[in-house]
């Protein structure tokens, strides 16, 4: 699986550069699955209006489901452990990238397990995956204490670990005070392992385990303290 990890969606040409490329075609010859499922999980987003606003491409501040894909379908994971694989299996390895929105890292992470999705991601070597805040720190190994919200049966702070690194988004928000490049800073001291803090112009390509930062903003590697 290809990954683009985003702060924020596609929201400046670098981006959706880096994301065309990770295609090897256009966007509007590339088929899409969003996935709002993080959503639910967040008080600030879900259920309700902008679960809506996400997938039907009228959230301008994060850009995803609206850049003109080939086809858009929705996968929601709370419904498929409810269903056959037999019927959601072949979508997703018919389907070119797989948009997921933000919300609660944690929860997503809990569904995609149930689901059976995170075991069908290894198989998915061609698909891309691209990430809003929550839907890119899923693929991290840990999220950290501050982003702890919605509470996992088996609590703790652990994600899916499909990359090395955590990812501190939203750096320098205004609507969000709380997410300072300082604040940042003493986030990854609590963690094992690096971390990058990115704002919302900022997103993380990674193919075949290489890493790069893709940015018309600003950024930071942190590394723990021994």
């Amino acid at each position: 699986m290809k990954l683009l990890l985003t702060s924020a969606g596609i929201k400046n040409a670098s981006i959706h550069d880096a994301l065309v490329d990770l295609l090897g075609k256009p966007i509007s010859e590339s088929s899409a699955l969003c996935i709002p499922t993080a959503m639910y999980g967040h008080p600030w987003v879900g259920p309700g209006e902008k679960v809506w606003q996400f997938i039907s491409g009228q959230e301008p501040r994060c850009p995803m489901c609206e850049l003109g894909w080939r086809s858009l379908g929705v996968l929601e994971l709370t419904a498929l452990p409810t269903i056959d694989e037999e019927r959601w299996v072949p979508l997703v390895q018919e389907t070119d990238v797989l948009l997921a929105s933000g919300g609660d890292a944690l929860y997503l992470c809990h569904w995609m397990r149930q689901s059976g999705l995170a075991d069908l991601l290894p198989s998915l070597d061609e698909t891309v995956w691209v990430g809003l805040s929550a839907g890119s720190m899923v693929m991290t190994p840990r999220i950290g204490a501050d982003f702890v919200g919605w509470k996992p049966p088996t609590g703790g702070d652990e994600t899916l670990g499909i990359v090395d690194f955590s990812i501190f988004p939203h750096v320098d928000n205004e609507d969000l005070p709380s997410n300072t490049m300082a604040n940042a800073e003493r986030w990854a001291a609590g963690l094992s392992g690096p971390a990058y803090a990115i704002n919302d112009e900022t997103a993380i390509k990674v193919v075949d385990g290489t890493v790069d930062v893709v940015s018309e903003g600003h950024w930071k590697l942190l590394t723990p303290r021994h």
